[in-house]
């Protein structure tokens, strides 16, 4: 009863952010109560919210790989590409007006319900791709399957760059015009929405996978590939399986950014992206949930954070004369300290915030509101 007591409660607190989000919804609130006026999201942090929830669907779909299954992905940014691209297209073909497609395939108010089928392509397009790279890893681990997932990394990338029909280096845009179909229906913030409901179905989906009886052989594999070759269980399905359930999850993480943002550029998927996954998965410990999440929430704050903290120490180290008049400290210094701060941490914490352990390891008295 409790378990569903604080799904409930979870509910809510998702409604009460959509809410806060709409400004239809909070000047209606303002006129019955006026102190929520104050109370409404700027767009900044919307959008910041919205990242959050993408990083953390990006870390957790890493996860699989890198954490539960114990191998050594590098280049899991190729995939959220792959999905951007793939659900980019979906979407001007279904409600834009281009070039490359032409008139609109459906009318702007299928969009709120024809959405779920570009995010569920995009995420096929994606696990196609993963399944191509766990073909020829059957026989590699660690650094060998990193070479090969660094590799289809920059394949994925410069495929996309040489296919002029898409915007090659340019990018490609236009998804803007589903989002504002969505809003021109029904005035809600449909991006924050589609993230919650995107973070929720992966965790959900990552949960239910790890308890059966596939997420017991990746287990296994992770544990001892040939001991578990000798009981039976079939390796080269189980990596097939979590390889394409982990970049169809970074595929949707791919399209939701493409438009929470209404423009992709394969470069923006290259290996510091897939860095930024490892960077997640490694702070809140492989092989948990809630602690990669609690990661992720950390790493995109710390990121804006940065943003802002890196002008005002370039700002105060030159009025202590502690660096020559001509040189700035610009925002490359954000993969300086974040690195350092994972070096760090890999010195006294190796196992991350939580290691191979969830919440209610740590806090027992949240299973029964969780398990």
């Amino acid at each position: 009863m409790r378990r569903y007591t604080i799904n409930i409660l979870l509910g809510i607190a998702a409604a009460a952010l959509v809410a806060l989000a709409d400004p239809g919804i909070m000047e209606r609130a303002a006129a019955i109560i006026p102190w929520t006026e104050n109370l409404a999201l700027d767009g900044y942090t919307l959008q910041i919210i919205m990242m959050i929830g993408i990083n953390c669907i990006f870390a957790v779909s890493l996860n699989l790989v890198n954490g539960y299954m114990g191998e050594f992905s590098c280049g899991h940014g190729g995939f959220m590409c792959v999905g951007a691209y793939a659900g980019s297209l979906l979407s001007v073909a279904f409600f834009g007006d281009s070039k490359l497609f032409g008139a609109a395939l459906f009318a702007p108010q299928w969009a709120p319900f024809l959405f779920p089928v570009i995010l569920f392509g995009a995420m096929f397009a994606a696990a196609l791709a993963g399944l191509l790279v766990a073909l020829p890893s059957f026989k590699t681990r660690d650094d060998y399957l990193a070479i090969i997932t660094i590799a289809a990394n920059y394949i994925i990338i410069s495929i996309i760059e040489n296919i002029d029909a898409i915007g090659g280096p340019r990018g490609f845009s236009g998804m803007t015009q589903t989002v504002n179909a969505m809003k021109n229906l029904v005035s809600l913030p449909w991006m924050l929405i589609w993230t919650l409901i995107g973070v929720a179905v992966c965790v959900l989906v990552m949960r239910r996978l790890m308890s059966s009886t596939y997420g017991k052989g990746i287990s296994a594999v992770c544990q001892n590939e040939v001991a578990a070759e000798m009981m039976g269980i079939n390796t080269n399905r189980v990596k097939i399986m979590a390889f394409m359930v982990s970049s169809g999850l970074g595929g949707l993480a791919g399209v939701l950014y493409a438009h929470v943002y209404g423009y992709v550029n394969a470069q923006s998927f290259g290996l510091l992206k897939s860095t930024e996954g490892m960077v997640m998965v490694y702070l809140g410990g492989m092989g948990s949930i809630s602690g990669v999440l609690m990661a992720a929430v950390a790493f995109t704050l710390l990121v804006e954070i940065l943003r802002f903290v890196i002008p005002w120490l370039n700002t105060a180290l030159h009025s202590i004369h502690l660096l020559p008049g001509n040189y700035q400290v610009d925002q490359i210094w954000t993969w300086v300290f974040i690195p350092m701060m994972l070096i760090l941490l890999m010195q006294f914490r190796p196992e991350g915030l939580l290691g191979n352990r969830e919440l209610t390891d740590v806090f027992p008295r949240l299973r029964r509101w969780f398990t």
